[in-house]
């Protein structure tokens, strides 16, 4: 639990640095890869690389191609759409998704999921009602894309890891989850990266180093070592703990305008969609257990 509530204080600053120093100024796809070449850096030294069986490598690399590789990328072009209030409010919904996914892995279908994840995206309206344009509801989507990617990593991770016993300490082989986000970042950036936008002063570098290093390097394997010791109910509260911890870094550190009746007003939509989704699954548990 420590874990994870470091990583959500760490990842808290991420949001707005990202929003202040890098969104619209410095290329996303650069970003991207750049964060995810120094997290894998960070960990190839430690990394045994027979320790795993084939499957067991691609089947962790995958992981780290969800949950940091294509994560990143969706993400990191919501910004371009959304300010950083909104990015942060809109990732509540992960836990939905959490909660869809393990009804998929064990092939259950809980059509209340759906409808919670409908109510939130009308929260998400409330937020810009006299704004709505296709750029925000792009910007909306793209966060999704960026929420289920997360989620699936998590999901994935837990499942792999309880798959089988691990004969090392984990940082032995989580180099293999950065490559296989690297495998993405990669050809992503030289596919679809823009060369003029490179960062241009010394804070944006640092800025990166500190997201590659810090941020991607050591926050994802805390987080996902954390996930393991945790139920999978404390993990979803945590994926949402870091919303109003990233917005009071925000709005303290950079003062920004928002409108707080509004946010207030569509967060609390979307909080009670994530609070009924909840509420039903427990209730669903009770009635198994008796």
């Amino acid at each position: 639990m420590f874990q994870l509530v470091a990583v959500t204080l760490l990842w808290a600053f991420s949001f707005s640095l990202i929003g202040e120093y890098l969104a619209g100024s410095v290329d996303s796809y650069f970003s991207v890869f750049t964060r995810v070449l120094l997290a894998s850096l960070l960990f190839l030294p430690f990394l045994k690389f027979s320790v795993l069986t084939g499957l067991q490598k691609l089947t962790l690399a995958a992981m780290g191609a969800l949950q940091l590789g294509l994560m990143y990328i969706f993400f990191y072009h919501s910004f371009l759409y959304l300010s950083v209030p909104e990015v942060l409010l809109f990732t509540i919904i992960t836990p939905l998704y959490i909660a869809i996914l393990n009804d998929a892995l064990f092939r259950r279908f809980t059509p209340f999921h759906i409808v919670c994840a409908l109510i939130a995206m009308g929260g998400a309206a409330v937020i810009r009602f006299q704004g709505v344009s296709t750029d925000f509801w792009a910007g909306f989507i793209i966060v999704q894309a960026a929420n289920i990617c997360f989620a699936l990593g998590q999901v994935g991770y837990r499942k792999f890891i309880a798959s089988f016993c691990v004969p090392v300490a984990h940082y032995q082989i989580f180099g293999w989850f950065y490559l296989g986000a690297l495998a993405i970042a990669l050809p992503a950036f030289f596919l679809f990266g823009n060369i003029s936008q490179l960062p241009g002063t010394a804070t944006q570098w640092g800025v990166l180093v500190w997201l590659g290093v810090v941020a991607s390097g050591l926050g994802y394997y805390l987080w996902n070592q954390g996930a393991l010791k945790v139920s999978a109910g404390t993990l979803a509260i945590m994926n949402n703990a870091l919303i109003p911890a990233g917005l009071l870094v925000n709005l303290l550190f950079w003062q920004k305008d928002v409108d707080f009746g509004r946010l207030a007003l569509g967060g609390g939509i979307i909080a009670a969609a994530l609070w009924l989704s909840h509420r039903h699954s427990k209730h669903s548990r009770e009635q198994v257990i008796s």
